[in-house]
């Protein structure tokens, strides 16, 4: 998992830290859902991304170990659109 642990977890969702993340790019082969870019590569429309996992990592806990993915996560995985979905409390 993250050496620099700069991953938070919310109800429904995982967030990085940018101001934690060294980049050193060991996540991005490990996300079953190929969720994690490079900030240069994040494409244009999930740029907003970036500002929310900004302001979530301040209010979700450090997630310290890898854990299972939701029960429900292949049903969602490459689907659109889902930000209306995010449970940010």
């Amino acid at each position: 998992m993250c050496p620099v642990e700069c991953f938070h977890e919310g109800p429904n969702f995982l967030v990085i830290d940018p101001d934690e993340c060294i980049d050193c790019a060991a996540c991005i082969p490990e996300c079953p859902a190929d969720a994690i870019f490079a900030e240069d590569d994040v494409p244009e429309d999930q740029r907003d991304f970036t500002a929310i996992n900004a302001e979530l990592t301040k209010k979700w806990p450090v997630i310290l170990r890898k854990k299972s993915a939701l029960p429900d996560a292949e049903t969602w995985n490459g689907k659109t659109d889902k930000r209306p979905l995010l449970k940010e409390v």
